[in-house]
C-alpha cells in the first residue's frame, strides 16, 4: 500500500558527506514518524535517526553531531544528511515510515521499509 524508495548511497572517503533520500508513495493519510536504520555485515539493524510529525528528532549516540534527519516540503519525503563519515558508518541504510493509510475500509495503520541503499566509507 505504501512504498518507500531510497536514493543517495554510494562510496565516499572518510570525512566525506552523503545525503540519503526516501520518498513515499501510496494513499497516505498521515505519517507519524520517519526513521533511518542501518545494518552492517554481521550486525543487527540499528536505528540511526528519527523524526516525528511535529519535528522532534532523535539520534543514535554514534552519529550525533554528524548526521541530520529532516522532512521534505512535500511531507512524504525524508532525508539523512551524513557528514564527517567514518568507515564504521559503512552499512546498508533503510528508511522506515509509520502512519495512517487510506483503504477501501477507511483509514488504517501502516509501517513500511525502503529497499535499502549501500553506504561505503573507505579510502
Amino acid at each position: 500500500q505504501v512504498q518507500l524508495v531510497e536514493s543517495g548511497g554510494g562510496l565516499v572517503q572518510p570525512g566525506g558527506s552523503l545525503r540519503l533520500s526516501c520518498a513515499a508513495s501510496g494513499s497516505i493519510f498521515s505519517i507519524y514518524a520517519m526513521a533511518w536504520y542501518r545494518q552492517a555485515p554481521g550486525k543487527q539493524r540499528e536505528v540511526v535517526a528519527a523524526i516525528t510529525r511535529g519535528g522532534s528528532t532523535n539520534y543514535a549516540d554514534s552519529v550525533k553531531g554528524r548526521f541530520t534527519i529532516s522532512r521534505g516540503n512535500a511531507k512524504n519525503t525524508a532525508y539523512l544528511q551524513m557528514n564527517s563519515l567514518k568507515p564504521e558508518d559503512t552499512a546498508v541504510y533503510y528508511c522506515n515510515f509509520s502512519g495512517l493509510v487510506r483503504g477501501l475500509r477507511g483509514v488504517s495503520d501502516f509501517g513500511s521499509w525502503g529497499q535499502g541503499t549501500q553506504v561505503t566509507v573507505s579510502s
